[in-house]
């Protein structure tokens, strides 16, 4: 079974230096139709004006990704880490226990535009953690690149959930297929451009639910950039 999630049905919110689209319920956005998919809990499409930012807030018990599409992200936590995340880099922050952060956009003329994901961990009372690995374009051109997984293979960066997330970049005559074990779920994120999705045409911000498939088959790509996700159902 596959679920169109259109990019129109999203929620949204202007904060004015914050503009927002939320793919599951969030903050003011309440949808019981979406509260997540499988341990996937929440993809906010994030715009961050020039020198504005989240001030210091708090988290516990979650596995925050964090992926930046355009411009950086300042990131400064209680765990002494201070960082700039660029595109191309993937941020995992470990909530655990608890840690306190706050991320900033210094730049005086540029919107940072990024993602943040939060998924459940299978773990909780954690240590707080932190890490940050790039992946250069050439890793996720043509193919899906593990960026995030429970395991921390092929240099992906590491998530107390039982969880991968893979990156691609795809143009024309591209292709690529994921098995999908027995019982799991996926969701599939389109970033920018087009592509198929088992057939199911995507165009920029549209997402695909994946419940009792065999495999996630991308196709008919233009210009596209795309996430995957193989979740705990």
């Amino acid at each position: 079974m596959l679920t169109l999630r259109p990019s129109q049905e999203r929620g949204h919110a202007d904060h004015g230096w914050l503009k927002s689209f939320h793919s599951f319920s969030f903050a003011g956005y309440y949808d019981p139709a979406h509260m997540g998919w499988g341990n996937l809990r929440v993809i906010n499409e994030d715009r961050v004006a020039p020198g504005k930012g989240f001030g210091t807030h708090s988290h516990r018990d979650m596995e925050i990704v964090s992926y930046v599409l355009q411009g950086a992200l300042a990131h400064k936590d209680s765990m002494g880490n201070v960082k700039s995340i660029p595109p191309g880099d993937v941020q995992r922050m470990s909530a655990g226990t608890g840690v306190q952060h706050s991320e900033f956009n210094f730049a005086p003329d540029e919107t940072t535009h990024f993602l943040q994901i939060w998924i459940e961990p299978n773990v909780l009372g954690v240590a707080p953690s932190y890490q940050q690995t790039t992946f250069p374009d050439a890793a996720k051109q043509g193919r899906l690149c593990l960026v995030a997984s429970n395991d921390g293979a092929q240099g992906s960066v590491t998530l107390n959930a039982d969880a991968r997330l893979y990156a691609g970049l795809f143009d024309a005559g591209q292709t690529a297929t994921l098995a999908l074990a027995a019982g799991r779920k996926s969701y599939v994120h389109l970033v920018r451009g087009a592509l198929s999705v088992n057939g199911v045409a995507l165009r920029t911000g549209d997402a695909a639910m994946l419940a009792d498939e065999p495999e996630v088959v991308l196709a008919d790509a233009q210009d596209a950039e795309v996430l995957v996700f193989d979740l705990n159902a």
